[in-house]
């Protein structure tokens, strides 16, 4: 099992978040690089990121600190949060991403996805799974969906995403 640290980004810095709510949110550092360090220097093998500000606005706002983790560590990164279009996904990977994680464009956007999976490897492209009560939620949680978890995971799988990102939101970061 390789377990993988997690950075969420909220206007630069570091944070945790109840349940995707923006009104119970904890603040860990205000320095997104140097956490990532530590994690690496911790033993972390690849990190996880997610930019909750491109996934509550869909529109990206740490495009800095992501620049500046990705200066400063050696490990793969993988990166979610509101990448919704194509141009989203080659930009991190211009900057140098291992994947990206995509779940909002799997569900309005899937023959962008498909395209991309022609473009990127299996490698590169993750399907992220935000659950609620078991039905898909998306837009960082702000919309949900009738679409069934599994089905929606088996879905992909036939278009030939590899590799799932799931998140229970009932649990998320509930510490539990």
């Amino acid at each position: 099992m390789l377990l993988i640290p997690a950075i969420d980004l909220k206007n630069g810095a570091c944070v945790r978040l109840l349940q995707g709510e923006f009104d119970k949110k904890t603040v860990y550092s205000n320095d997104p690089a140097a956490m990532a360090v530590e994690f690496e220097e911790a033993g972390a093998k690849r990190l996880h990121l997610v930019d909750l500000d491109g996934s509550f606005d869909g529109v990206g706002a740490n495009i800095s600190s992501i620049r500046s983790i990705l200066k400063n560590v050696s490990i793969p990164v993988q990166i979610g949060g509101g990448l919704r279009t194509e141009e989203d996904i080659d930009t991190m990977m211009d900057l140098g991403v291992s994947s990206v994680i995509v779940g909002t464009m799997a569900v309005k956007f899937p023959a962008v996805l498909e395209k991309l999976l022609n473009k990127y490897t299996d490698e590169q492209i993750i399907l992220g799974v935000d659950a609620r009560n078991r039905k898909v939620s998306i837009e960082g949680w702000k919309e949900n969906t009738e679409i069934e978890d599994v089905k929606f995971a088996l879905k992909w799988k036939n278009f030939g995403i590899k590799r799932v990102v799931f998140t229970d939101i009932s649990r998320d970061g509930m510490l539990s």
